[in-house]
């Protein structure tokens, strides 16, 4: 009982000695915050990308709207002739509107899918920016010796944050900007 006593005891001061370097190391270390939304805010190519989305978007949603009407009102004459139609009739205005709905549906899901054109075009016109944002970020973090940067704008997590390890402008004017 004895032997065991003395085991947890050094087992007991092993743990707080490696608290405490642990605490002085993760002391030492020097991190960053940046604001993503005010660096996207001040980059012209992502207010022209995200414009060229807006448009793109809005185009392709008239064309979606276009095509469900078109079976909407299909529908609705239908439902005004179905009392004079013969059965053969009524089966294929069916299927010519379940046609259109399906056409208005397979087009939505390739425009703006998980995989759609939207999600395509987003990528290619906001990778290249985000890529110049991440290089110009690690410049800094690199050159200022910080082993962490975080992203204010997209962490709920911060609650306070001094303005004194924001390096928001300073990856703006790594950019040019």
């Amino acid at each position: 009982m004895k032997q065991m006593t003395k085991k947890l005891t050094a087992l007991a001061v092993i743990f707080v000695l490696h608290s405490s370097l642990f605490a002085l190391h993760s002391s030492a270390q020097k991190y960053a915050l940046i604001d993503m939304e005010y660096i996207l805010k001040n980059i012209p190519a992502y207010e022209r990308a995200n414009e060229q989305l807006s448009q793109v978007s809005k185009r392709w949603q008239a064309e979606v709207e276009a095509l469900t009407t078109e079976a909407n009102t299909m529908y609705k004459n239908y439902q005004n002739e179905v009392v004079f139609l013969s059965q053969e009739q009524k089966q294929a205005k069916q299927d010519a509107i379940m046609q259109k709905e399906k056409e208005a549906a397979d087009l939505k899901k390739k425009y703006f899918g998980p995989e759609g054109e939207l999600f395509k075009k987003r990528t290619s016109l906001m990778s290249p920016i985000q890529d110049e944002i991440y290089n110009a970020v690690k410049d800094v973090a690199e050159l200022r010796g910080y082993q962490l940067v975080l992203d204010r704008a997209s962490d709920n997590g911060i609650i306070f944050a001094s303005p004194k390890i924001d390096i928001s402008n300073e990856v703006l004017g790594k950019l040019g900007y």
